[in-house]
């Protein structure tokens, strides 16, 4: 087969899928380089990739080698699913204006568009769910073509696509998300995370408009370009494959349960923090990929 391989993983879950996602795209990815590489960068590990959760909130969720600690995980979950940081959106009627294109929360709960009020889109898709679980039309978008294809900086996540099934008299909810571009190793576990946080709250919105008990079903997790950068391939193959070569699975991860009150306990200060963000300065594509 000829251009960008098509590859896929998958895990029981998270924290499995996420690091059976990073091991398939080092071995099988293509070597590309990006608009962001400087002077020297080694190309890139890309590909399609098409990561299966069977089950979502199996434990362990957590992968200990995501670049990034506990606080700022729960702050990441905060600014997708309660939009702690949607303060922090630039007008973009204002060419001064500069700080972030988008939030996620943002584009899903306050869809703006110039010619009509904003749009809760995941309340539309619950609604939906609610009225009738089978339907194919419960999705919800970012891309925004009016602004998004000349931007700086646009939504990494495109879409989120949700359907609900009953098997064994039980009702499950399943999400599909698509990316045009992730970065498989700083940013998607924290993507994936997060959007296994918001699966959870789509499906508790529809238990309550339904009156039926919904459970979380498998997420599928999808990006056109899902990459190492190479500026990062050294880090990941001494931290990351080093790992897998010196640490069992269970010391590579880690329960959920067993951090989920400290995380809980950080929210104050997270809030506080958020709070104090005003105009931040733009930011570059790698670094608003979560």
């Amino acid at each position: 087969m000829s251009g960008i391989p098509i590859l896929t993983a998958a895990g029981n879950g998270i924290a499995e899928a996420w690091e059976n996602s990073l091991i398939a795209l080092y071995q099988s990815g293509c070597d590309l380089k990006t608009q962001y590489d400087k002077n020297g960068d080694p190309p890139s590990k890309d590909a399609t990739m098409i990561v299966t959760v069977r089950e979502p909130l199996a434990e362990p969720m957590i992968h200990r080698d995501f670049p990034g600690g506990f606080e700022e995980l729960q702050e990441y979950v905060m600014e997708v699913c309660e939009g702690i940081k949607d303060h922090c959106v630039r007008d973009p009627s204002d060419a001064g204006d500069m700080r972030w294109e988008y939030t996620y929360h943002q584009r899903l709960f306050r869809y703006e568009v110039p010619t009509r009020e904003a749009l809760d889109q995941i309340e539309h898709l619950c609604r939906q769910l609610a009225k009738t679980p089978y339907t194919r039309r419960a999705q919800a978008i970012t891309w925004k073509t009016w602004e998004d294809n000349t931007c700086y900086d646009p939504a990494c996540l495109q879409s989120i696509w949700c359907r609900v099934t009953e098997e064994g008299g039980r009702s499950w909810l399943s999400m599909n998300v698509r990316f045009r571009s992730n970065d498989a190793y700083k940013a998607a576990f924290m993507n994936m995370f997060a959007l296994v946080q918001l699966q959870r709250q789509i499906a508790a919105r529809v238990t309550e408009l339904s009156g039926i008990p919904i459970e979380l079903g498998r997420y599928c997790h999808m990006a056109d370009s899902y990459h190492i950068y190479g500026s990062n391939l050294a880090e990941f193959e001494g931290r990351f494959l080093g790992a897998l070569a010196k640490r069992s699975f269970d010391q590579r991860t880690i329960c959920y349960q067993d951090v989920r009150e400290m995380m809980e306990a950080a929210r104050p200060a997270i809030l506080e923090k958020a709070r104090k963000m005003g105009r931040p300065a733009a930011a570059g594509a790698a670094e608003r990929e979560i």
